[in-house]
């Protein structure tokens, strides 16, 4: 239940802050020391590679949500809570950005770094960068000490 809770409230906070930057940032774009808010239509995948291949996107992201919830139903027991955390992250920003690319045919993006040149992005973004690294940590340090584990 608790991951269904962190699906759902960050689906939500990645709503809210998309809202908020359409209102807010399209004519009025904040520029920061460390972050700049801007608005930029995303119609492509990150660092907007495979501009305008909507469907592509809906279908491979349909697969891979299906995937990681079919893995997640069928292991969460027996996986550590790094991974289902991990896993559950992706899940979110996976269904941030879909539901964007649903229903307006691009993502929103808008938070950009102020001192290095890095692609805007948002907070479903952030999601599947947190979950990812979290699956690389837990890949590096803890899945071979479950192989251990096992035997």
């Amino acid at each position: 239940m608790t991951y269904i809770i962190i699906i759902i409230l960050g689906v939500i906070l990645d709503r809210i802050t998309k809202i908020h930057a359409i209102n807010n940032f399209i004519d009025n774009p904040y520029n920061g020391t460390i972050l700049n808010f801007t608005y930029l239509e995303n119609r492509g995948a990150a660092f907007g590679i495979l501009q305008d291949n909507r469907a592509f996107f809906i279908i491979l992201t349909i697969v891979i949500i299906g995937y990681l919830i079919y893995y997640f139903i069928k292991h969460y027991k027996t996986n550590t809570t790094l991974l289902n955390i991990a896993i559950t992250f992706i899940i979110t920003g996976a269904l941030g950005n879909f539901y964007d690319r649903l229903v307006k045919t691009y993502v929103v993006d808008f938070i950009e770094f102020a001192f290095v040149n890095f692609p805007v992005f948002n907070v479903a973004d952030i999601f599947v960068t947190v979950g990812s690294i979290l699956i690389i940590i837990y890949l590096l340090f803890f899945e071979e000490g479950e192989k251990k584990n096992e035997r």
